[in-house]
């Protein structure tokens, strides 16, 4: 069985790190069952194993070290931070099998808004193709990340997660090089013209969620 928590208001950084390493512990232990923790943060960065400090440009909010994967990103209210506490032991110890699912999830997730996600070779997260928006200089089409994905392992359970951006305010991540990408940018459901709010994703990522990540069986 895998729990859903959906937490209201602003969580703590600091207190939600702390309590994923115990609710994974446990899991490993087999004294708690999986979780899906649906939660919002105050603005602040998070740096990655791979976080280079050049991209760090402003350091506008509190910086937390962290021991997921990938590089900087931002965290702030209207955004939907996803951390999945489940147990690969039982669902198959292949990291990339994993991380392809999380991004599966997110894909089938948009698709319920009719919003194509896409994912590119070297590129973690999802993205959205925008024709509307000036090429690259070397003529490439612009893209927009909507979602970060970073993830951790520990006794093979994991947590961390993902982050989709609903309506946050994207001018925060100026003060980042999000996840080292240099040229495109980043947007929302909200900045695609999507009236859709924090609920309405909540929804939807129940719905997509079984598909990507079967129940466990015993």
């Amino acid at each position: 069985m895998t729990e859903w928590i959906t937490t209201p208001g602003l969580t703590d950084y600091q207190e939600a790190t702390a309590f994923m390493e115990a609710r994974a512990a446990a899991i490993a232990q087999g004294r708690a069952d999986e979780l899906v923790w649906l939660v919002e943060h105050p603005p602040l960065y998070t740096a990655g194993t791979s976080a280079r400090p050049a991209d760090l440009l402003a350091a506008r909010f509190a910086v937390h070290q962290t021991g997921r994967g990938g590089q900087y990103t931002y965290h702030g209210p209207g955004q939907r931070v996803v951390y999945v506490m489940l147990d690969l032991n039982r669902r198959g110890r292949d990291v990339r099998a994993f991380v392809r699912a999380l991004e599966s999830w997110v894909i089938d997730t948009l698709a319920e808004f009719n919003l194509r996600g896409e994912i590119r070779d070297g590129r973690v997260g999802v993205w959205i193709a925008r024709p509307d928006k000036a090429p690259l200089p070397d003529g490439t089409m612009r893209e927009d990340k909507i979602a970060a994905i970073g993830v951790k392992l520990r006794r093979w359970v994991s947590f961390h997660g993902l982050a989709i951006n609903v309506e946050p305010d994207l001018d925060h991540y100026d003060g980042i090089v999000p996840c080292g990408i240099q040229g495109h940018g980043v947007t929302s459901l909200v900045d695609m013209g999507l009236p859709v709010g924090m609920a309405d994703l909540d929804l939807a990522l129940r719905l997509t969620f079984a598909a990507n990540f079967p129940p466990l069986r015993g």
